[in-house]
């Protein structure tokens, strides 16, 4: 699996960028300084300007790459949901049992995820992080049905999810909207877990998976 693992080539949506970041130097220093930046500053605080003065390049040359800055985070978040797909196909491929191939996915989607050789000029944990922090800010606006080829890996995921609950559970008359609470709920406990630690039970990520575990257990007939 770490064979497969490292060879990753993430193909994410042309209709994210103007020109392919992973295509030249200066489009890989784009992503890596943005992770960066972006996990420092936060999206609001983060601007192209500032990007510019910190690889040494001309903010017109970053408009090339990315239309906007909420652009760019829809990138970032393509690459990591798309990673995470990955290793969720990779690791699951193998277990046959539907409860616990699962329970794997649940796995995947809640723990701290391992590195991939193949990205590691990024930072994928910093890269995890403004996942929990600014992903909504990437799809909560009013223009986002007319976005919506630009999260069609984050969906995939989700119908991948979708998948394996109706195996485990076929008269199961919600899927979707358990497979959205598993993956956006992990991200919301971590999120209240730095920020509103009084509002959440949950002290480690093994909490976090075991909440989700215990939850689509008694959810559904297993």
């Amino acid at each position: 699996m770490e064979s497969l693992l490292s060879s990753l080539k993430l193909n994410i949506s042309s209709c994210l960028y103007l020109k392919d970041p992973e295509s030249s130097e200066l489009g890989q220093k784009i992503l890596t300084q943005s992770i960066e930046m972006i996990h420092q500053l936060g999206i609001e605080n983060f601007n192209f300007k500032k990007l510019g003065n910190q690889i040494d390049s001309n903010e017109s040359s970053i408009y090339r790459y990315f239309e906007n800055k909420y652009k760019l985070l829809q990138y970032l978040s393509a690459m990591y949901w798309s990673i995470i797909e990955y290793k969720l196909v990779i690791e699951t491929n193998a277990i046959e049992d539907a409860s616990k191939k699962l329970q794997m996915a649940i796995k995947i989607l809640t723990l701290k995820p391992k590195r991939i050789n193949s990205y590691a000029d990024y930072d994928q944990l910093k890269l995890r992080d403004i996942i929990i922090e600014e992903f909504t800010k990437s799809y909560h606006h009013k223009n986002i049905d007319n976005e919506e080829e630009n999260f069609k890996i984050y969906k995939r995921l989700i119908l991948r999810i979708v998948e394996m609950i109706n195996k485990v559970d076929p008269n199961y008359n919600f899927p979707k909207a358990l497979a959205c609470n598993i993956v956006e709920g992990a991200l919301q406990q971590y999120y209240t877990q730095r920020h509103f630690s009084s509002l959440n039970d949950h002290k480690t990520e093994s909490q976090v998976y075991d909440f989700f575990q215990a939850m689509v257990v008694k959810t559904l007939n297993q």
